[in-house]
């Protein structure tokens, strides 16, 4: 759970990033200190959970819906799957080969040939994590669609491009949505970052930390309240992304370019910086784009605990 190793800046932030950047260290520094001591920061519990309007930004926060699942008791549950979860501590993502296929945004075909590459490269990524853990993990189901329909959280199109439905541990991405809703952007790098986003989601899932999130979130009695929660698990999922990324930056492989295409793009799907409070759900640009390059640079899900960072600024 290192300090910041220095990544080129993209271009786009200033002085705020640093003091950010900074910020986020002295807090992860604090936190490794707390967990060598073996304290445990106690968290308020207080509403509800997927009532809540799909941001405008195309991303999507986890559907989450009661679903028998058989090893669930294997997983880690409370406070401590949050917090503390053996996830954390399997090191950095292997980095395994992943060449990215050829992607033409025009033709659906090939945009699910890529979202098939690059999630069977999350797939072993992520698997071996969680055989390090100690942890069972089941990759998710894909549905890629071009035309409505219904999950068990939700129909589609939706606002978002893309959602993560936990109850059918599925990822469900609109295969010209998404290129609508990204403008038309012909940077493949962009759509692997949101794919993996998703992912992250599902790795919060198979982990048990989506669980325990869950039902804090419900038990707010206001939708800011709730939002603080959904911010953590949107900015670790933007983290989650940017370890895999980080990863497989290599064998993708991945240039300056693409990298400030990412980050470029962390930006943009974050809260508007007029957004009412009532409205902010994946954290602010600079924090997006900050959990981001954190990913990327430290490559290890353990620098990507969002729910214990002592300095809330980082996920505002």
């Amino acid at each position: 759970m290192g300090a910041f190793t220095g990544r080129p800046p993209s271009g786009r932030n200033g002085g705020g990033t640093a003091d950010r950047r900074a910020a986020l260290c002295s807090a992860l520094a604090a936190l490794l200190l707390g967990l060598t001591l073996l304290a445990v920061v106690a968290v308020d519990d207080t509403g509800r959970f997927g009532s809540d309007p799909a941001p405008a930004s195309g991303r999507s926060d986890p559907d989450l819906a009661a679903t028998p699942d058989p090893s669930a008791d294997a997983r880690p549950t409370g406070r401590s799957a949050l917090v503390d979860n053996p996830v954390y501590t399997t090191g950095r993502l292997m980095p395994l080969p992943c060449p990215a296929p050829h992607l033409d945004v025009d033709t659906p075909s090939s945009m699910e040939r890529f979202l098939d590459a690059v999630t069977d490269c999350l797939d072993d990524a992520w698997k071996r994590q969680f055989e390090e853990a100690g942890i069972p993990f089941e990759p998710p189901q894909r549905v890629y669609w071009s035309e409505g329909g219904s999950s068990p959280c939700r129909d589609y199109p939706s606002a978002a491009g893309a959602f993560y439905c936990r109850a059918d541990t599925s990822i469900y991405i609109g295969t010209g949505d998404v290129v609508e809703k990204w403008g038309g952007s012909e940077e493949s790098a962009v759509y692997a970052s949101l794919l993996a986003h998703e992912y992250g989601h599902h790795v919060q899932g198979e982990s048990g930390l989506l669980e325990y999130y869950h039902d804090r979130r419900a038990d707010e009695d206001s939708r800011v309240a709730r939002n603080a929660w959904t911010r953590k698990s949107e900015l670790q999922a933007n983290c989650f992304a940017g370890a895999f990324l980080g990863a497989v930056e290599v064998s993708y492989p991945l240039d300056g370019h693409d990298i400030d295409a990412v980050l470029d793009d962390a930006a943009a799907t974050a809260d508007r910086a007029d957004a009412p409070a009532e409205d902010r759900t994946h954290g602010s640009a600079e924090n997006s784009v900050l959990w981001m390059e954190h990913g990327l640079e430290q490559q290890s899900p353990g620098a990507c605990n969002t729910w214990s960072v002592e300095d809330d600024s980082v996920v505002q």
